[in-house]
């Protein structure tokens, strides 16, 4: 892929004549204004413009971005893309740990040599990328240890800005969950998007069979036949309902009885469960969401559900602190006070040219 002809903001000046878009649709940056560098922390541009302005524009760095945190690796595929579409340069070497890795605590993820002011503008995007990519894909991984065989599908990008929910849920996968319910996030990782239909739906149309019969009419036979039940009435009572409407063409009810209801709780699931199978549906199954943490997860599981949705315990994870660092100079071993001068040693990082 060529890349795009964007003149990198490097100067105050140009910083000064930055003047975005009072019309514009989103607060959010587009992919151009980042990799002009229009997020970027200001005083990256100031050290750009006295390297250039001091001769020292060609100087030769290696720098290595580290985590405060042990976490699983996302967002490393959009740093490599960033350093590839970024300042035209002779090109950059990179080392990085690819993603889905697992990382330990200070353990270097990516290394970069060239010239700083190739990549030095980005560093405040890079970190970015880096830190909340791996604290959803660290928490989503968390998750799925969580409910082992029992799928689960990510269905946080209600709780993020648009424009990173398909970040968020593509991490999500890349942590380990089984599917994704924002449609770029899981186009992104390549796969179809999971999910069923609101509580809108039932509200509107004002009967759960109705709209499980409309569903099961109206979308292709390829989407999995799930039907919300906590809508209108109590959850196995619409779960009998649905169940005897749809016959052997139900594969899940969802509970997703909100707090304000005591929540989706062990007994539920195990009355729903033992209800269904007494009058002969034993082959619907269960997909809760909902609130939904790691103790829950647990409890949950261990009363019998058979798939969950889980979106805030994803979506608001922390993200992991990165650090960048300059290692050497001109090949020289250099360091900040606190910090080991010259290339940190590991076998695990793969080299890339950007």
């Amino acid at each position: 892929m060529a890349k795009p002809k964007i003149e990198p903001i490097v100067t105050l000046a140009q910083v000064e004549a930055l003047k975005p878009e009072k019309d514009r649709i989103l607060h959010s940056a587009t992919h151009e204004e980042i990799l002009m560098g229009a997020t970027t922390d200001i005083y990256f541009v100031k050290t750009h413009e006295i390297l250039s302005q001091k001769g020292l524009a060609d100087t030769v760095v290696t720098a290595e971005i580290f985590a405060r945190g042990e976490g699983i690796v996302a967002g490393m595929e959009e740093t490599i893309s960033l350093l590839s579409a970024g300042i035209p340069s002779s090109g950059l070497e990179l080392w990085a740990l690819p993603e889905g890795s697992s990382f330990s605590d200070k353990e270097v993820i990516l290394r970069i040599k060239g010239r700083y002011t190739d990549f030095g503008l980005y560093e405040t995007a890079l970190l970015g990328c880096l830190a909340s990519a791996c604290g959803w894909a660290t928490a989503a991984s968390k998750v799925k240890a969580a409910a082992g065989d029992t799928p689960v599908t990510c269905f946080g990008a209600r709780h993020v800005h648009p424009s990173v929910a398909p970040v968020m849920e593509r991490a999500a996968l890349i942590g380990g969950v089984d599917g994704a319910s924002c449609i770029l996030g899981a186009k992104l990782a390549g796969k179809n998007p999971v999910g069923t239909v609101p509580h809108a739906i039932f509200l509107i149309m004002g009967d759960s069979v109705e709209v499980a019969m409309a569903y099961n009419e109206l979308m292709p036979a390829s989407e999995m036949r799930t039907v919300l039940v906590d809508t209108f009435k109590d959850e196995c009572e619409e779960a009998l309902r649905v169940a005897e409407a749809l016959g052997q063409d139900l594969r899940y009810i969802r509970l997703d009885t909100p707090g304000e209801r005591g929540g989706v709780t062990p007994g539920l699931v195990k009355e729903t469960k033992f209800r269904l199978a007494a009058a002969g549906f034993g082959q619907v199954k269960v997909l809760v969401s909902g609130g939904l943490t790691l103790e829950r997860i647990a409890e949950l599981k261990e009363a019998g559900a058979d798939a969950f949705g889980v979106g805030s315990y994803i979506s608001s994870a922390q993200p992991i602190d990165m650090t960048m660092d300059i290692k050497e100079v001109d090949g020289v071993p250099i360091a900040k006070r606190g910090r080991l001068p010259g290339i940190t040693p590991s076998t695990r990082l793969v080299h890339y040219t950007a």
